[in-house]
C-alpha cells in the first residue's frame, strides 16, 4: 500500500468536507462537534482555510491513487504554540500506521514551518486507541484532573526528541 502525505490544496477542500462529515458519522463521540452540528454548515471552517492556504491552519491528507484516505488537521494560535485535530483514517485503512504517519507529517510541517512551537493534542479518555498512538509517537499527558468526570479529555503535549 503507497501511501502519500501532503497538504490538501485548495481545489481539494471539498474532498476534506466528504472525510470530516464522514469522520463525524463514523465515530460520534470521538471529536467535539457532531456530524449534525456539522450539516448545519454550508462550509467548514476549515474548508475556507484550505481554500485560502491559511498559513496558520492546514490539513494534512493521506492519499492512496489520489483518493483522501485520512486528514489531520493543524491550528497555530496567537502564541507559539499549535494544536493538532480532526485525526481521522477511513474504516477500511484503519490499522496500517497510516494515522501515525498523518501525525508525523503533521508535526514535521507545524515545526518546519513554526519555529520552536509547541504542539498539544486532546484525545477523549475513552478512545484508548488513539491515546496509545499519541504517546507512541512522543506526546505525553499534561493534564491531571481530580476524577475523570470533571475533564472527559486528556491534554497531551508533544515532546520533540533532541
Amino acid at each position: 500500500m503507497n501511501v502519500h502525505y501532503r497538504k490538501l490544496l485548495p481545489e481539494e477542500s471539498k474532498m476534506y468536507r466528504t472525510i470530516r462529515l464522514e469522520s463525524l458519522q463514523e465515530f460520534p463521540n470521538a471529536f467535539g462537534v457532531t456530524y449534525e452540528e456539522a450539516l448545519k454548515h454550508e462550509r467548514l471552517r476549515m474548508e475556507l482555510d484550505i481554500e485560502n492556504q491559511t498559513r496558520d491552519r492546514f490539513v494534512i491528507g493521506a492519499f492512496i491513487d489520489h483518493q483522501l484516505i485520512g486528514i489531520c488537521t493543524f491550528i497555530k494560535d496567537e502564541n507559539n504554540t499549535g494544536y493538532i485535530y480532526q485525526m481521522y483514517v477511513e474504516k477500511g485503512y484503519q490499522g496500517n500506521k497510516i494515522g501515525a504517519g498523518l501525525m508525523d507529517k503533521t508535526i514535521k510541517e507545524a515545526s518546519h514551518q513554526f519555529e520552536n512551537i509547541d504542539i498539544y493534542l486532546e484525545v477523549k479518555r475513552t478512545n484508548l486507541y488513539a491515546y496509545h498512538l499519541y504517546k507512541k509517537i512522543g506526546f505525553t499527558e499534561i493534564s491531571e484532573p481530580s476524577s475523570p468526570l470533571d475533564n472527559p479529555v486528556i491534554i497531551m503535549k508533544f515532546e520533540k526528541n533532541g
